[in-house]
């Protein structure tokens, strides 16, 4: 049976930085922002659907998100009918890639992981994260971040205190190669305990 570690963190915590360390450890990763975008690709499941319910969003014979925000931002009940549409798909997307895995250990990268009460499908969940400032400073480096969209994306995120009182383990993204010896050190943990 494959142990499955779920993976989470709000923005500019370092989640994407540690799911690659666990990729670069020969671990597999699924990455749940990484199945929308092959949803949302030419060809995928979620282009038809959402095409049909807002036809403005199909660009290129694909789902441009930057219509689906401005969508979302004027009708309020936008996003719950893009969710029931895109959320099924998604699953199933997750459900595919556990049933091929031969791995002994997974990681499920999902950053509403306990938003959406995903924690339920793994075995434990590894939260990311770091001080404020820190936090603050990586997503406003980011191009066309402002400090108003940040607050906007904090607001719509479970508070880091409640995530940290909820996870089995918390890493601190301070530095890479402290991320890196956590990473190694979990992995390592999680096979020990297995074959106890």
């Amino acid at each position: 049976m494959t142990f499955r570690l779920g993976l989470t963190g709000s923005i500019g915590m370092g989640k994407s930085t540690t799911a690659r360390l666990f990729r670069e450890a020969g671990i597999p990763v699924w990455d749940a922002d990484a199945a929308v975008h092959r949803l949302y690709a030419p060809g995928g499941a979620a282009v038809a659907p959402l095409a049909a319910l807002h036809p403005a969003a199909l660009v290129s014979d694909g789902i441009d998100r930057t219509a689906l925000k401005s969508w979302i931002a004027a009708d309020p009940s936008a996003l719950a009918r893009i969710e029931h549409i895109v959320h099924p798909l998604v699953s199933a997307d997750r459900a595919a890639f556990l049933a091929a895995a031969t791995a002994d250990l997974v990681v499920l990268d999902i950053p509403l992981l306990f938003e959406k009460g995903s924690e339920a499908d793994c075995d434990a969940t590894l939260l990311v994260t770091a001080p404020p400032a820190l936090q603050r400073a990586r997503v406003l480096a980011r191009p066309g971040m402002t400090p108003a969209q940040f607050d906007l994306i904090l607001s719509r995120q479970m508070p880091d205190a409640e995530k940290r009182r909820r996870a089995t383990h918390i890493v601190e993204t301070l530095n890479l190669d402290s991320t890196r010896a956590f990473v190694h050190a979990l992995i390592d943990h999680i096979r020990q305990a297995r074959h106890a």
